[in-house]
């Protein structure tokens, strides 16, 4: 008899073999006091900095998000009761996605629970139901999306990262006659670099193709509003579907898609990732309703964000500790080996008390791991400089290169 047990133990043990087993820290976040936490398990207790939330706002911590999350579970209970299909739409959700339609100028939005959701099930419908869709996806995509592609069983042909002229070579050589769908994203988190945005919505203008807009690292970030970078660059318009999460500078959970309204309303009808899933629970869209609405009147948390992103930037660069790009307010650190990446943030977290998870493969390419950190508008000046000064001892303890203009000084 197969012995399936043996099978995925040796599974995981040549994982760790190769040093990319995963553990996660157990924490928890205190309302009210982010981006302290407590850790839990060994050391329980121990009050820790976090450097590595998706919550880049600390808007899971915004008293309007949670006074509207505790009105709504008094007022409609725990959960939404089931699929929107089979229990019918909450009033928030109906506010909220009028309010992201309206935050993109978009006619439609539609919520999911999560954005990997989102994305594969838009991109499932989307590519899938075009009569012989070509797909142009960059090769740094989320993995939902390339999940999604996947399932559409359309034809794809994958662009290196944000090269246009590659874009347009596979562009012009497709037939003019077939559809196209070009995906990519704005910010791309582990580069924390940038799309040509505007170039590209050249090309789906030149060669009459539709455009998937992954926003998910710039809503509520950029642009007027948080509308994200297509906004703040001004190309309004000019992409037909956008994509975002609640779940990152709206600070709760979910995902969504807004776009014109027959093509909205085909994700909504054809989507089994949405017709046969349980909604978002009252409470979780009342909290990103209020997050989205606040972000949209404030640009405070913005402004204070892009601050303590480009002070510590500066100092990493001072200190010759290699960022991979310095385009957006993530700040990849590239270590280049998952052993080490994992024994600096062990230093950070149990010298310093701050932490920072360790990113390596499938996230990241071998060879290429890194920290992925995240100041946020609540960590103070002071802050940013002990946690730059405590990488920097890290990175001296381990003999870590640095770059090239540290190095000759």
């Amino acid at each position: 008899m197969y012995d399936y047990v043996d099978f995925f133990s040796s599974e995981i043990d040549e994982l760790e073999r190769r040093g990319g087993y995963r553990t996660f820290l157990e924490i928890q976040r205190r309302a009210g006091e982010f981006p302290a936490a407590v850790k839990c398990g060994p050391g329980q207790g121990r009050r820790i900095s976090v450097w590595c939330s998706n919550d880049y706002l600390g808007m899971g911590q915004h008293p309007l998000v949670l006074a509207a999350m505790k009105r709504a579970v008094d007022e409609a209970g725990a959960g939404s009761g089931g699929s929107r299909n089979i229990s019918g739409n909450n009033r928030y959700h109906v506010e909220l996605e009028r309010e992201l339609a309206e935050l993109h100028g978009m006619e439609e939005a539609l919520i999911f629970p999560s954005g990997y959701a989102a994305n594969d099930a838009a991109l499932t419908v989307l590519a899938g139901r075009l009569p012989g869709c070509v797909v142009f996806s960059d090769e740094l995509n989320h993995a939902s999306m390339i999940a999604g592609i996947r399932h559409s069983g359309a034809e794809k042909h994958v662009f290196r990262h944000n090269d246009t002229d590659h874009l347009e070579e596979l562009l012009a050589g497709t037939d003019p006659g077939l559809p196209k769908l070009i995906a990519f994203e704005s910010v791309y988190s582990m580069e924390s670099d940038v799309a040509p945005l505007e170039r590209i919505a050249e090309l789906a203008e030149t060669y009459g193709a539709f455009t998937y807009l992954d926003e998910v690292h710039a809503v509520g970030m950029y642009g007027p509003g948080g509308a994200g970078k297509a906004a703040e660059l001004g190309l309004d318009g000019r992409f037909d579907v956008i994509q975002g999460t609640l779940a990152k500078a709206f600070g709760t959970a979910g995902g969504y898609v807004a776009g014109r309204a027959p093509v909205i309303d085909a994700v909504r009808s054809f989507a089994a990732a949405f017709i046969f899933t349980t909604s978002l629970p009252p409470a979780v869209a009342a909290g990103a309703l209020a997050a989205v609405r606040h972000l949209r009147r404030s640009d405070q948390e913005r402004e204070q964000l892009a601050n303590r992103a480009r002070l510590l930037q500066g100092l990493l660069r001072e200190h010759g500790i290699p960022v991979v790009s310095e385009a957006a307010h993530i700040v990849p650190v590239l270590v280049g080996d998952a052993a080490k990446c994992r024994g600096v943030a062990a230093e950070l977290l149990d010298v310093h008390g701050y932490y920072v998870q360790p990113i390596n493969a499938p996230s990241v390419p071998t060879g290429s791991e890194r920290l992925r950190v995240t100041p946020t508008p609540h960590h103070s000046d002071d802050e940013v400089y002990a946690f730059a000064q405590a990488l920097n001892s890290a990175w001296h303890r381990l003999d870590l290169p640095r770059t090239q203009a540290r190095a000759a000084a």
